[in-house]
């Protein structure tokens, strides 16, 4: 008889501790634009070189849509009176837009505004341009190659090498990586 209230109460304790116990914690599916903000943050750990990227990436998208913009676009005749609208970067900023709009709508929706003002100080840049002043791909280059130039001088410091040389992705997730700490920062889901 005791056995059997001995292995009751047994069992009312294995019950009572099972009602108790703490659900098994789930693991959250992670989101691939995180897991790539969590890949480039590696290699970006060093104040500094955070600050040149700051910096240096937007410079960067700005020069290569400023050369791409340079580039003379052929006249296609279907295309009209919209002809003078389209250019070389304008087949870069839908890529990139659909590219980032896989990842996180949210953070499109922003690299377009981001892409408009780029366009706008381009197109001053052309008019200054033709008003005689210097050539819209030499500035270009003048401001690609020196962002460059501070981006290895902060994976320099760093010690590390940059994402891009392993996966070339990276190219494209620097500038969405810094609109997501602005996104963090005014508690915006991205």
């Amino acid at each position: 008889m005791r056995e059997a209230l001995f292995l009751a109460d047994q069992l009312a304790n294995q019950k009572l501790k099972k009602a108790n116990a703490k659900p098994a914690a789930t693991k959250v599916q992670q989101r691939p634009v995180d897991r790539y903000f969590d890949q480039y943050a590696e290699s970006h750990q060093n104040p500094t070189n955070k600050l040149i990227h700051w910096i240096c990436v937007p410079l960067i998208v700005f020069s290569l849509f400023g050369l791409l913009w340079a580039i003379p676009f052929p006249y296609i005749r279907f295309l009209g009176s919209y002809n003078g609208y389209f250019n070389w970067a304008s087949f870069a900023i839908a890529f990139s837009i659909y590219y980032y709009y896989k990842l996180s709508p949210v953070l499109s929706y922003a690299m377009i505004l981001v892409f408009m003002l780029f366009s706008y100080i381009i197109v001053q840049l052309a008019g200054w341009q033709q008003s005689g002043g210097p050539a819209l791909w030499l500035i270009s280059v003048v401001i690609f190659v020196l962002s460059w130039i501070g981006q290895f001088i902060g994976h320099h410091i760093e010690g590390k090498k940059p994402s891009f040389l392993t996966d070339l992705k990276f190219l494209l997730i620097g500038p969405i990586w810094l609109l997501h700490f602005i996104f963090k920062k005014y508690t915006v889901k991205y």
